[in-house]
């Protein structure tokens, strides 16, 4: 019996506190089927083994650094341990399917030439085609799509009798629905350590996520080491020592990232979420007033200073030479205009100008997005901006309010490009099932016409570090942002929930082979069960 495009297993549905707990057993796992679901997938009972002992990748045309470092990559990944998919089932068992020749090789073919100092941009290609028969072949247009094509080779491969690796015959023809697939990760909060970061972009590139939106300083703490202004880390940040960024810290996790495929946007948040920044820039923060006192407390950062522009202009100058991304995050969410209208200079030019609290925080991210175009860099702020009347083209607006729906129609058939957050908050998860959630919020899922729904770019899920530090990271967005990954890679028709767990219990296993400490969906076991270093 043939295998294509889903693969339907014995789910057994229980009801709990009102929400659907599901159950499968670990030896009710059949074949092995990559996640995110491809557009199309096709495999025979037909296997080839895996030739151990030569086994090696080849590019047959383009070639750059990149190329060769996934190849070294996913040829540890498949020879070691954490390649070895151990399931049962029919497919799996020699006893029930015919052997054919061994595979040594795989041919990669990247029809567009690639250079050592490629960067993935919003214009990648990461579509790709994978052939397994007599020969083994990954084809891709650009080498995107080839690292995504291999992981996708590496996910089929799994271990039969007698503890040999292999594959089946099969036939893939994948491409993402979204080209924005993000995580955001906060490091303010909690400062989470470079190896905790780089150890999510490894999970990242796993589920085929390629934006990591680096919310790296909030009112908490400021890590981010400015070279220009270092007193901002010095006095802001948890530790100056211990807790911070440096440039080599941030090149780093940039590096990490472009080599997987995934570009680093980095969030600085102003005017709001700004507190740490004025332990370390005096006069940059508004005092708030009591009366006509200052009452010790300060606010957003003061609009009408220029003195503001001057320093967020050096700032974000530095910024754009270090995170080479086309766009900036600037923030913009939850500005407090209660401090503005207490102060007694801010009253008076508001009076001066005509401008009401509204107006006044116009006027200061016209200034501030122009501050980001003058980089030759795009903004993203969050719907917060267009909530408070700026509208500025070029700009994607970040939509994470419940009312979703009729913000998205909004700014789309105004012609302005989103991105969906609002249903995918990590930090929000209230148990193992919350995956159910994420998986069934639809992007689409608004009044519009296609045109507009084009204009969304994709989505992000959010983990706010409040209650997230290095020893629950991982588990916090492991597996549920996979049910994100799935939403916004495959095709809008794969939307079943009992269909997607039993897949979603098999790549929690196999994340959990390859080192992520992935929480568990519920009762049940992995093969390899995850190991904490020693």
């Amino acid at each position: 019996m043939e295998a294509r495009h889903h693969l339907y297993l014995l789910v057994v549905a229980f009801v709990f506190y009102e929400q659907p707990v599901l159950a499968v057993s670990a030896d009710q796992s059949s074949v092995v089927y990559p996640w995110p679901e491809p557009t199309f997938y096709y495999a025979k009972e037909f296997f080839y083994l895996i030739d151990t002992d030569h086994f090696d990748f080849r590019a047959t045309n383009n070639t750059c650094n990149i190329l060769k470092e996934a190849f070294r990559r996913y040829a540890a990944i498949i020879l070691g341990s954490a390649g070895k998919e151990q399931q049962s089932g029919a497919v799996n068992g020699s006893k029930s399917t015919t052997v054919g020749d061994s595979v040594a090789e795989v041919m990669v073919q990247v029809n567009t030439p690639c250079n050592d100092g490629d960067r993935p941009n919003a214009d990648s290609d990461e579509s790709y085609y994978i052939a397994v028969n007599a020969a083994a072949l990954v084809m891709a247009n650009e080498v995107w799509g080839a690292m995504r094509g291999l992981e996708t080779f590496s996910q089929m491969i799994y271990q039969g009798d007698m503890g040999r690796l292999i594959v089946n015959e099969s036939e893939v023809t994948d491409k993402p629905r979204f080209g924005y697939r993000g995580i955001l990760i906060d490091t303010s909060n909690h400062f989470i350590s470079v190896p905790i970061l780089l150890q999510n972009l490894d999970a990242m590139e796993l589920n085929k996520f390629n934006v990591f939106h680096w919310h790296i300083v909030d009112d908490i703490s400021f890590p981010y080491q400015s070279e220009q202004f270092p007193n901002l880390s010095d006095k802001g940040a948890y530790n100056k020592y211990t807790h911070v960024y440096s440039k080599t810290d941030v090149m780093q996790v940039i590096e990490y990232g472009r080599l997987r495929g995934i570009r680093v946007i980095v969030e600085f948040d102003t005017p709001g979420h700004t507190l740490s920044w004025g332990k370390g820039q005096p006069d940059l923060l508004t005092k708030c007033y009591t009366g006509d006192k200052p009452n010790g407390q300060f606010g957003p950062i003061n609009p009408i200073l220029q003195s503001a522009y001057t320093f967020l202009d050096s700032l974000f100058a530095e910024i754009g030479r270090l995170f080479p991304d086309d766009y900036i995050h600037i923030g913009g969410n939850d500005v407090n205009f209660s401090c503005w209208e207490s102060n007694p200079e801010i009253k008076e030019f508001m009076k001066q100008m005509n401008y009401t609290a509204l107006q006044l925080e116009q006027y200061y991210f016209q200034k501030v997005l122009n501050i980001v175009r003058d980089l030759y860099r795009k903004n993203i702020v969050w719907q917060d901006v267009y909530d408070n009347g700026v509208l500025s083209a070029g700009t994607i607006y970040q939509v994470w309010k419940s009312d979703w729906q009729s913000t998205i129609a909004t700014l789309t058939a105004a012609a302005y490009e989103t991105i969906l957050s609002s249903c995918w908050f990590l930090d929000n998860i209230s148990n193992s099932n919350e995956w159910i959630k994420y998986y069934q919020c639809e992007p689409y899922d608004f009044k519009g016409s296609m045109e507009d729904k084009q204009r969304v770019k994709g989505g992000e899920a959010i983990l706010w570090s409040t209650y997230v530090d290095d020893t629950n990271l991982m588990t916090k967005i492991w597996p549920g942002a996979s049910a994100v990954g799935e939403r916004l890679w495959s095709d809008i028709s794969v939307n079943n929930v009992t269909a997607a767990f039993p897949r979603l219990i098999e790549h929690h296993c196999r994340m959990v082979r390859r080192g992520i400490s992935a929480e568990p969906l519920g009762p049940g076991y992995c093969i390899k069960e995850y190991k904490a270093p020693v």
